[in-house]
């Protein structure tokens, strides 16, 4: 496993001497420009497994990407050894569907101190996920792109939220993300979750075959039998956020998982786009 190895996989082409808030926002974005979230393995007869060593070899050689356990497991290891203090924590996503949180270690994300102050990162969340780290250290708004956000802080817990830019302001509407402690947590700590989410019909990642990129303009998604194409609000889409979907053919599909996402199978992909079934047990 090489720094510089997984550097030039993310395009960073800056200086990586010295840990700092400048390189920290660097490296993190590229990620996201660079590195998938998705889960084909799961749909394409594999197994994902929390070893370091195989998820280096699927993102970094294999030029794929991964779930939260994978991408951000694998940048915890990166900012490590790049000299960053870095923390793992559990986050419980907010179902969409019944609108409570998931068990812990639904999510890995990580706090990562720097220049006196504690950022949030997460480069595997997708469409709903942040492009620069945010501040742990605040619960006022902090802009993001076409996006807000604010973690708004409960006792010991804390809530990730999001607003949309026409909603902008304390008294618009806010949407909760997930929610996190800072207790500190390991790798190994989230395999159980890990297996979850790679067999339970409560899991997304096991109902929808997907592969989701930030890109400058905004974001390309594949799930199931469609190409979605989200553009940012600019003066290209009249300051309006832009959603375009392509309808694909089963045949389609690698060409446009090798095209859009760089993606290559060395197994055939089975699209699944099924409805999620509502977990039994709520938090």
């Amino acid at each position: 496993m090489e720094v510089e190895k997984y550097l030039s996989r993310i395009g960073f082409a800056g200086s990586a001497v010295q840990p700092s808030l400048e390189l920290l926002r660097s490296v993190h974005t590229c990620h996201l420009l660079a590195v998938p979230f998705e889960d084909l393995t799961i749909h394409s007869g594999g197994e994902v497994r929390l070893d370091l060593q195989l998820i280096y070899d699927k993102i970094v050689n294999k030029r794929r990407g991964g779930f939260c356990y994978e991408n951000n497991g694998l940048f915890f290891w990166l900012l490590t050894h790049l000299g960053f203090h870095v923390t793992m924590m559990s986050g419980q996503v907010r179902n969409a569907i019944t609108q409570m949180y998931g068990p812990p270690f639904d999510h890995l994300i990580l706090q990562v101190t720097v220049e006196g102050r504690r950022w949030l990162c997460d480069v595997g969340f997708g469409s709903s996920g942040f492009i620069a780290p945010l501040s742990l250290d605040t619960d006022g708004l902090q802009e993001d792109g076409h996006r807000v956000y604010r973690i708004r802080r409960n006792l010991e817990m804390h809530v990730l939220e999001s607003q949309k830019e026409e909603n902008r302001g304390e008294d618009g509407e806010w949407t909760e993300i997930y929610k996190f402690t800072l207790t500190p947590r390991r790798l190994e700590d989230f395999i159980e979750m890990c297996q979850y989410h790679q067999n339970s019909p409560s899991s997304i990642f096991v109902c929808k075959s997907f592969c989701t990129i930030l890109k400058p303009f905004g974001r390309l998604t594949y799930i199931g039998r469609r190409l979605i194409t989200t553009m940012f609000p600019s003066e290209a889409t009249d300051g309006k956020l832009e959603v375009t979907t392509l309808e694909l053919k089963d045949e389609e599909i690698p060409e446009v998982l090798a095209e859009k996402f760089g993606i290559v199978l060395s197994s055939p992909l089975i699209p699944k786009d099924d409805p999620i079934t509502p977990p039994d047990v709520q938090y």
